[in-house]
């Protein structure tokens, strides 16, 4: 346990005061975000903050895991690794993104087939390393195995891989479009990965249960995750100092979803994650309408954007979001407890 906390400790600090060192360093090289053209008007302020800050996440993030683990008797997994590997190498493609962006002065980077293609390539090598390394389960889970609410599906080698690589592209670009006001993806992050660290350690409290063998190292490296969005998250509250960009964003959704994987809970993801589900399924919902019926449902797509235009506060959307990831975390946690009791009336 004492593993877990320093991990979540080191990674908030070291979070704090390198964002504040990379934002002062990106503003010295000019170094800004660019916004979108056909965006809120009221962002057009914030053309130039510094971005690309998810390279501190990121950063503090390793460098928690791995301090926790000098001398705390905690051992490296070989699952706790492959999530660091998914969230480097989303990181990098999202940095490419943000650099090409700087680089052209628009809010274009990548084309889409080649962020796309780069990033069901990280899933892809995680989904064969995770069944070939580290010996993940590939049975269809919910929240973990035996319980009432499992789905008892053994999707074998291939469906297993097939349906990590689509969560994991699709939780990274749901991430990726909630970030879009100061401070939402770094706040609600923040509740899912803490949410997913105390899942973890009742996991290796109860393991004759669920069978997770990395439970604790899972738990200590989504801790390490929550402290650096934490630390982030100091200098991206709005108004924000720095952008976490891309480079965070694809990184952060990766690496939740690969935690919930490693974990065997999939199916809990959706609740988990419930505002990033509500934020992609309003882009969805504005293009299909849009495409059909030639109208918008929404003044903006993704949501925060909408009642952005109807006049909310930023800050305000900000802050009743988070509420909303707050809930959906409580109801994740919830169902996961629900599971275990299902479990224990049965054994």
């Amino acid at each position: 346990m004492i593993s877990v906390l320093v991990a979540g400790a080191v990674a908030m600090v070291v979070a704090a005061f390198g964002t504040a060192i990379l934002t002062g360093w990106l503003s010295r090289h000019g170094i800004g975000q660019q916004i979108r053209v056909d965006g809120p008007e009221r962002h057009a302020v914030k053309a130039g903050t510094p971005t690309m800050g998810g390279l501190a996440i990121i950063s503090a993030a390793l460098i928690g895991y791995f301090a926790a683990h000098i001398d705390l008797g905690t051992a490296i997994s070989r699952a706790g690794l492959l999530v660091l590997l998914v969230a480097v190498g989303s990181g990098v493609i999202g940095f490419v993104d943000d650099l090409l962006k700087v680089r052209r002065r628009r809010s274009l980077g990548l084309s889409k087939k080649a962020k796309f293609s780069g990033q069901i390539l990280v899933a892809l090598v995680f989904a064969i390393l995770a069944i070939a390394w580290a010996h993940v389960n590939t049975h269809l889970s919910f929240a973990g195995i035996g319980g009432a609410s499992e789905v008892g599906i053994q999707l074998g080698r291939v469906g297993w891989s097939v349906w990590a690589v689509v969560v994991i592209v699709g939780t990274s670009n749901a991430l990726n479009l909630t970030d879009g006001l100061d401070g939402l993806a770094a706040g609600s992050a923040t509740f899912a990965f803490a949410c997913l660290a105390f899942i973890g350690y009742w996991e290796f409290r109860h393991y004759p249960i669920y069978n997770v063998a990395p439970s604790l190292d899972l738990a200590l490296v989504a801790l390490a995750f929550a402290g650096a969005c934490a630390g982030f998250l100091w200098w991206n509250a709005a108004p924000a100092r720095i952008f976490m960009g891309d480079t965070g964003s694809i990184a952060l959704g990766a690496a939740l979803a690969a935690i919930c994987f490693e974990m065997n809970l999939q199916l809990l993801l959706p609740i988990l994650g419930g505002l990033y589900v509500v934020e992609t399924l309003s882009v969805i919902i504005q293009v299909i309408s849009f495409r059909v019926f030639g109208r918008r449902i929404f003044r903006m797509a993704p949501l925060h954007h909408h009642f952005e235009l109807a006049g909310w506060p930023e800050t305000t959307v900000i802050v009743r979001f988070w509420i909303l990831s707050g809930m959906a975390t409580v109801a994740g946690l919830a169902a996961f407890y629900a599971d275990f009791l299902s479990v224990k009336s049965i054994k």
